[in-house]
């Protein structure tokens, strides 16, 4: 019989770090029925009958977010025989919010106290026994991080789950919420069917006015009336909302608890982490700090990166590879076509691909030990202050920091975001950040424009930035996005040693899917492209002047000479990319049949400094930045925004910011390098500041058409 054990805590408790030395590489992803949230899940090393389910990070089981329903729900639907909740020691007050929650639910727990190294270091002793007598669960030491403790807590989970052993909890609410618990119990036991839920727990969510679980109970209306005349009664009598009632106590419970267990170390009350962050976070500090980190991060990647670069592509596959595929082929007598297929489109166009995976590994590396370390999450912080004046929630930067790695996961993030309008914001212009597979473009042109200088990928970075909070403040103030921004609450973890394993397996697991979409989407792309550049439409064999490709090329190219490639090669490019965006280097080579082509490869160099100019290179690289992102996070677009409509609204809004981004860079440019003219330059910045005039006029019309229906409504 299979044992079901959940993970559940707050974001940076340590958790994920927990179930990766719980399971190993015995894990699986997937999706939660009926919603796209991610779960992970996985077996017990050495325990094949226990199963570990990863639940989403959440600060408690109110119905706000998606991840604190899904959490919710696979507590009283799934009904697992044990939970794993890891507690923050080192922020115990906080944490254990949630925990008063999960223990009401009667479901066995261990409450397994993460991170008591950091305790231990700053001096503070917690009362284990007494912990444990007040919450009425085992309560295990753990350090996720080094690995101690976990194995003793999967034992303990374990162990009461065979005995099925509920925790020997109670809160202690003020007598008026007491009783007004038990009222409403009475009417659940007599009137309502519970499916064995914990009628305790049910009456306190049904105090709380909460409406997942009316509607999950189904209650008649005569039945909510009855329910909302003892509500009503209590809350007059407190002088409160039923809400403010239940969290108070928890509060003031949790008080207690930690002046009893808790021993705070009175001499050194600042810890390392409040020293550092005093100069991180500072107000005037922050920002240079964090531009500071961004820039060294991928100077490193694709500098030293390059070093496996050149090996990758002028030894692996430029010798190696290439050399024994047409020794075999020759020996096989294979035909020219078939060898002309292999050798420059699968070996040069996934070789090129292939050869920026150790640039994509140090990137990987060095923003999972950002992330591990507790830095990113400063970082979202501080763009609180600033995303906060220009209408969006600081919760907006986290799915955009997230996107630095990947689009698709960084849209799936937005779902922590309560409001919905800010949330269709961050998924329009999230990808706006360069990705990983948007590194090959960047180094491409940075190599055959401009010398190599380490500027250039930065710039393109935070070129992203502005224009997320640019873009931003428009949308906010279009009829479709006007409103407040939601509240940003988020949990500062203290600074540690990131652990080598989760840091590793974070990167491999990034890099792992970038190898899929090579080996899968890149592959039949390269080979489609080569197919098309080889044939013209009789199917007869041509130059790539006189190709299919060609011949779509010069169709669409006109289209892309405003902002300066209205060569056919780039348009194709360009076009290619929508498929994965490192198909635009992979295109590239294939249509300068330049085998196993790298940024630096001289050849690819030459052929693509012919085709820009410095102005129009780097306006090639801002379109292919901004514009509609790949098939995979267009798919994820579409999962997120819950409809075609909103999708090619978000697909429209890209490609057209991305355009005009892409005209001013290179008109301007074009005339400050004296390759272009005044009035090219001038008609650009003129057409952008229109179209941005009518987008927010309209949302200024609608919102005086508002006021004018409140103040009619009023009169």
């Amino acid at each position: 019989m299979t044992i079901k054990i959940g993970l559940a805590g707050n974001p940076n408790c340590g958790k994920t770090t927990m179930f990766n030395e719980l399971t190993g590489s015995s894990q699986y992803v997937g999706n939660w029925p009926g919603v796209t949230v991610e779960k992970k899940g996985g077996k017990l090393k050495g325990n094949k009958d226990v199963e570990i389910v990863d639940l989403p990070g959440i600060y408690s089981l109110s119905p706000y977010t998606l991840e604190e329903v899904v959490t919710r729900n696979f507590m009283i639907n799934d009904k697992p025989d044990a939970v794993i909740n890891i507690v923050d020691a080192s922020n115990i007050e906080r944490n254990l919010y949630l925990t008063t929650q999960i223990l009401e639910l009667g479901i066995p727990t261990v409450i397994a106290l993460n991170m008591m190294d950091v305790v231990e270091k700053n001096g503070d002793k917690i009362d284990i026994d007494k912990l444990s007598k007040t919450l009425g669960c085992p309560v295990v030491e753990t350090s996720a991080l080094k690995g101690t403790g976990v194995s003793a807590a999967a034992k303990k989970a374990i162990e009461i789950a065979k005995s099925k052993n509920k925790p020997d909890f109670e809160l202690n609410f003020s007598k008026e919420a007491k009783s007004a618990f038990q009222e409403i119990e009475k009417i659940i036991t007599k009137s309502i069917p519970h499916d064995g839920i914990e009628t305790s727990w049910l009456a306190i969510k049904l105090f709380e006015r909460d409406e997942n679980i009316i509607k999950k109970l189904n209650i008649s209306k005569s039945i909510l009336d009855e329910i909302e005349t003892i509500i009503q009664k209590y809350e007059a009598e407190l002088d409160d909302d039923s809400e403010s009632i239940v969290t108070g106590d928890r509060y003031a419970f949790i008080g207690d608890v930690a002046s009893k267990s808790i021993r705070k170390n009175r001499k050194g009350n600042e810890t390392t982490s409040d020293k550092i962050d005093k100069i991180v976070t500072n107000r005037f500090l922050a920002l240079p700090i964090f531009v500071a980190t961004m820039y060294i991060v991928y100077y490193i990647a694709i500098k030293v990166g390059t070093i496996g670069t050149d090996w990758i592509n002028d030894t692996l596959f430029g010798d190696i590879i290439t050399n024994s595929a047409s020794n075999l082929m020759a020996s096989a007598n294979v035909a020219d076509w078939l060898q002309g297929l292999v050798k420059e489109g699968i070996i040069s166009g996934v070789g090129t691909v292939i050869g920026f995976i150790p640039q994509i590994m140090l990137l990987f590396l060095f923003l999972a030990i950002l992330e591990d370390c507790g830095y990113m999450a400063r970082v979202a912080f501080i763009m609180d202050r600033v995303f906060r004046k220009f209408g969006l929630s600081g919760k907006s930067f986290i799915p955009m920091l997230i996107s630095s790695g990947c689009g698709v996961p960084g849209i799936m993030a937005t779902r922590t975001m309560e409001n919905d309008r800010d949330r269709k914001i961050t998924i329009m212009v999230t990808t706006f950040i360069p990705c990983s597979a948007k590194l090959p473009v960047i180094a491409l042109i940075a190599g055959a424009l401009f010398s190599g200088a380490s500027w250039v990928a930065p710039t393109a970075y935070f070129l992203g930035i502005i224009m997320i909070i640019i873009s931003s403040i428009i949308l906010k103030k279009t009829k479709l996005f006007a409103g407040e921004p939601s509240p940003f609450v988020m949990e500062l973890p203290q600074y540690h040693i990131p652990a080598a394993k989760g840091v590793l397996m974070h990167m491999w697991d990034r890099v792992k899917a970038f190898l899929v979409k090579a080996s899968t989407i890149i592959l039949v792309s390269c080979i489609l492209v080569w197919f098309l550049q080889s044939f013209n439409w009789s199917l007869a064999p041509v130059d790539a002047e006189n190709s299919i490709l060609a011949s779509i090329g010069n169709v669409i190219a006109p289209i892309f000479k405003p902002i300066g490639f209205g060569n056919w090669q780039s348009a194709v490019a360009t076009v290619t990319g929508l498929v994965a965006k490192e198909n635009l280097v992979g295109t590239l080579g294939v249509l300068f049949n330049i085998k196993d082509a790298a940024e630096d490869t001289p050849a690819l160099i030459t052929q693509t400094a012919a085709m820009f100019t410095a102005a129009s290179g780097f306006a090639f690289v801002a379109f292919n930045m901004l514009c509609a992102p790949c098939f995979a996070s267009i798919g994820a677009i579409r999962r997120e925004m819950g409809s075609w409509r909103w999708t090619w609204i978000t697909l429209g809004f890209q490609t057209f910011t991305a355009y005009l981004v892409a005209l001013i860079i290179n008109q301007v440019g074009s005339f400050i390098i004296g390759k272009g003219s005044l009035i090219g330059a001038a008609a650009s910045v003129l057409l952008t500041v229109i179209v941005i005039g009518i987008a927010i006029s309209t949302g200024k019309n609608y919102r005086e058409k508002e006021v004018k229906a409140e103040l009619s409504y009023t009169k």
